[in-house]
């Protein structure tokens, strides 16, 4: 599950699309830039799927904001042979795992830090979501296992011997 949200900079804005699995709550995608453009959210989906094998047949979720409404980005899910689905109208509720993540990434270092450039924003992010979020971060709906240590346990969980859905593929990635 994912969105956009916007960090601020002594520069200005700089706004930060994830990709969420579903499944583990790991970030699989993200992208940052100074603008909220169509290319901001294709950034973030095109890292998740090539973090993921480029599934095919992953229902991604948005909310109806116009990036995930642009041609282009309806496009490219349906070149990499995705599912796109999105939020009915004025119904936030769906979005309530990629709200709390952007809660959690604010309270917890975001309000804690002063940025004097979107670099170092963006530096920090990455930090966030790489070394700690993922990593070692603990989820009460993993059973507190971090999202990478939840993969790991579960990693078979949904192969089939085909070999034509891996683990990720059962489960929405929503954007």
């Amino acid at each position: 599950m994912g969105d956009i949200t916007y960090i601020r900079t002594n520069e200005g804005w700089l706004y930060l699309a994830t990709v969420i699995d579903l499944f583990s709550r790991k970030i699989i995608g993200y992208n940052m830039s100074n603008r909220m453009t169509k290319d901001l959210v294709i950034g973030a989906l095109q890292k998740a799927l090539k973090s993921r094998g480029y599934p095919k047949g992953v229902v991604v979720h948005s909310d109806r904001g116009s990036q995930y409404a642009s041609n282009e980005y309806k496009r490219i899910l349906k070149q990499l042979g995705c599912i796109g689905s999105m939020s009915r109208k004025g119904d936030c509720w769906d979005n309530a795992v990629a709200e709390s993540f952007f809660a959690t990434l604010k309270k917890e270092y975001v309000y804690q830090t002063t940025f004097n450039t979107r670099t170092e924003a963006q530096l920090g992010i990455f930090d966030y979501i790489e070394a700690w979020y993922n990593k070692e971060r603990i989820h009460s709906t993993l059973n507190g296992l971090s999202p990478n240590e939840f993969e790991y346990i579960n990693k078979n969980k949904f192969v089939l011997k085909s070999n034509k859905i891996n683990t990720f593929k059962k489960v929405a990635i929503h954007v």
